[in-house]
């Protein structure tokens, strides 16, 4: 009887770490490469007279995440000088005054924390929060995604306002013209997931 019972629990014990074992993505660190040609991000800006958009180009964006966890770390560099709506004057105006993007060139975001669980495979809706620096400032921001893994590649979609005049930004409006105190942001990503690098042998913290 105590055999058989040693067996069985053996059979289990071994069922189990087999199970552990192909379970995609379970405690594993997840590198997100973006692809800057396939990733943009477009801006709204509302006025009394018509709407306003525009878009800018992402720079480069690595991000490292662990879906057990939730530990998320990295950043998203977009070029501050790359923005356009289409109207020449409109843009130089808001490189000019607005971003002063000769001085700050880049806009940064950098998560660290992701509320929501990412599955390894398919789509997951998540909230992300971070630090999102513009301006030569640091704010506060969360930012719901939409997120699809795949074997060896992800996309996202997202959006979220900024009220770029309370965080100091100038507002551009004139006496003829009022624009909104806010800009809507939506953001499309895509990207690879390589492979994790194994850790040396041997290594560990100190």
């Amino acid at each position: 009887m105590n055999h058989t019972v040693s067996v069985i629990v053996r059979f289990v014990a071994l069922l189990l770490l087999g199970i552990a074992g192909v379970a995609p993505g379970v405690g594993q660190e997840v590198i997100l490469d973006f692809v800057p040609a396939k990733t943009s991000v477009k801006f709204t800006l509302g006025d009394t007279i018509h709407t306003v958009h525009g878009e800018f180009a992402l720079k480069h964006g690595g991000i490292r995440f662990n879906p057990g966890t939730g530990v998320i770390a990295g950043e998203v560099v977009v070029d501050a000088s790359s923005g356009r709506t289409g109207n020449g004057m409109r843009d130089r105006k808001m490189h000019k005054e607005i971003l002063e993007s000769a001085t700050y060139p880049e806009i940064i975001f950098r998560p660290d924390r992701v509320d929501g669980k990412v599955s390894p495979q398919g789509k997951s809706t998540v909230q992300v929060h971070g630090t999102f620096s513009i301006h030569g400032a640091d704010h506060e921001v969360t930012i719901p995604l939409e997120v699809e893994m795949a074997q060896d590649r992800w996309s996202s979609t997202g959006h979220f306002v900024v009220p770029y005049q309370q965080w100091g930004l100038k507002n551009p409006s004139t006496f003829i013209l009022r624009v909104s105190e806010s800009v809507e942001i939506d953001v499309q990503a895509s990207g690879l997931t390589p492979a994790v690098p194994a850790s040396p042998a041997g290594s560990g913290s100190r």
